[in-house]
């Protein structure tokens, strides 16, 4: 009897400790599991670390964009000061000398440029004024001016890195597209673990308070079944032992209730102290999916096929650029245009001269031992274990989505199947509350089906969640919303903004 009062007395401190995370409390926010998606999709680390990473990538393709578009530049180099000693040689007798050189420089250019993405080559259409000051051994200032000129450079069979950005660009800036959306789908798939870690800690903590509650008034029925002589002491110290064992369930639940309600808050972007009440919707719909339709879906919207695409062309273009690079390497450089040069601004342009340039730059290895075949053939063989690497990442992507839709479709019939256990179960151990009062029910039996209660709730709790993670899954899978039958999209614009 003195255990008994003993554990009367801790009582009042056990059932103040459900109440320790709402004495913290500010105030209540009522959550559905799809607005909690949506604060998650909107304020977690992840979707602003996912939004910050798009737009990198949508910068990226600006910047290939602009290096198709025609450019207008200014270079400038002012006020460049000379005083020094230069060495000189002689024309007739080859003896060198060093003679004072005093001058200032001013030179500047305008040019208008446009890369030609079929050929790889630059054009460019310039103009050009330069200026010199000579202070010694005489004052004399001399202008030179280049009115108008047009230059054109190009890698004769070369590597026109122009070519191959043309075709994987765009598709890297879709695939970019579609993995934003695919991270923010993950993203939710996160925020709906945490909801449903919270709901199965918040069940076991229920469950655990309402065993406590049992628990206290089995023992005051022990107590007068003992009084009567019907139960042993040893009985007796069994219930309890087990009504201290639910209350330490009891401080334990409340911790770990509290801790999955800060994981889940910390995630949607609430304070630690906020205390939530989720709106909870145990009932799954009713969804079959075929396997041949979300395939299909999953390689028109989803990253991976483009991205495999890009991989298999990256692969061509290694090959490409290796044997660009290997053998004669040539190079035309041509400019045309008009020049003058006086002693005066205004006469610099009275007298132009054309002015025309042009060859064609050679490098010939005569001897390389086979280095520019080799790296052909290294480049062949990197690309066929590429396209080996993506036939086999297809292979178990097809693989993997055929498991996601298999464990979807098992996943409804499990929800309604546990759902039935649970109520059993439930009802079971309630009628045997019932029988322990009048001696036909021992506690081992008791415990027994205590246990297969709590087993079989947590279980429904999990099937409930499990159908929840395996169809953002496929939706992520798929960028394909089954529920409402549209495609899952995002406000790109505002994104770029």
């Amino acid at each position: 009897m003195k255990t008994f009062h003993r554990a009367a007395s801790l009582l009042p401190i056990i059932m103040l400790l459900p109440a320790v995370p709402a004495a913290q409390t500010i105030r209540p926010r009522v959550l559905t599991m799809q607005q909690v998606v949506s604060l998650a999709q909107e304020n977690s680390i992840s979707a602003m670390n996912n939004r910050n990473s798009f737009v990198a990538e949508y910068w990226n393709y600006r910047s290939f964009k602009a290096e198709l578009l025609p450019s207008l530049r200014l270079n400038a180099s002012l006020g460049n000061f000379n005083r020094s000693l230069v060495q000189l040689q002689d024309f007739n007798t080859g003896a060198k000398s060093y003679r004072a050189n005093y001058n200032l420089s001013n030179d500047a250019e305008l040019y208008f440029s446009q890369n030609i993405p079929w050929t790889g080559g630059n054009l460019s259409l310039s103009t050009s004024l330069s200026r010199l000051d000579q202070y010694s051994p005489d004052r004399l200032t001399t202008y030179y001016a280049q009115p108008v000129y047009l230059s054109y450079a190009q890698s004769l069979w070369g590597y026109n890195s122009f070519k191959w950005n043309r075709m994987t660009q765009p598709k890297e800036y879709e695939a970019a597209k579609r993995e934003y959306i695919e991270n923010m789908e993950q993203v939710a798939q996160t925020a709906i673990s945490y909801f449903w870690s919270y709901v199965s800690q918040k069940e076991d903590f229920e469950r655990c308070s309402k065993s406590f509650e049992d628990s206290k008034r089995l023992l005051q029925a022990a107590r007068t079944r003992f009084e009567t002589g019907t139960m042993t002491r040893d009985q007796l110290m069994q219930i309890e032992l087990e009504m201290l064992n639910d209350s330490i369930a009891v401080s334990s639940g409340s911790v770990s209730l509290r801790s999955a309600l800060n994981r889940l808050c910390s995630y949607i972007g609430y304070q630690e102290d906020t205390q939530l009440n989720l709106i909870i919707e145990y009932d799954v719909p009713e969804i079959i999916l075929d396997y041949n339709d979300v395939l299909e879906r999953a390689l028109n919207n989803s990253s991976f096929n483009l991205k495999q695409e890009i991989q298999y062309i990256r692969a061509d273009e290694s090959i490409a650029q290796a044997k660009a690079n290997r053998g004669i390497q040539a190079s035309l450089n041509a400019r045309l245009g008009l020049s003058g040069s006086a002693d005066r601004f205004n006469e610099t342009f009275v007298e132009l001269k054309d002015q025309e340039i042009a060859g064609v730059s050679l490098n010939i290895p005569l001897i390389d031992w086979g280095l520019g075949e080799g790296r052909v053939r290294m480049a062949k063989a990197q690309a066929e274990t590429t396209r080996n690497t993506l036939k086999q990442s297809m292979s178990d992507y097809r693989q993997d989505l055929l498991t996601q839709v298999m464990q979807f479709n098992s996943q409804g019939s499990r929800c309604e199947v546990s759902e039935r256990a649970a109520t059993l179960a439930r009802d079971s151990y309630e009628l045997a509350l019932q029988n322990f009062g009048n001696g036909s029910m021992s506690m081992t039996q008791l415990d027994q089906l205590k246990q297969k209660r709590d087993n079989a709730q947590s279980s429904y709790i999990s099937n409930v969640a499990e159908f929840w993670n395996c169809y953002w899954g496929i939706r992520r899978a798929t960028l394909y919303d089954y529920m409402t039958g549209t495609d899952i999209s995002a406000e790109f614009d505002k994104l770029i903004k």
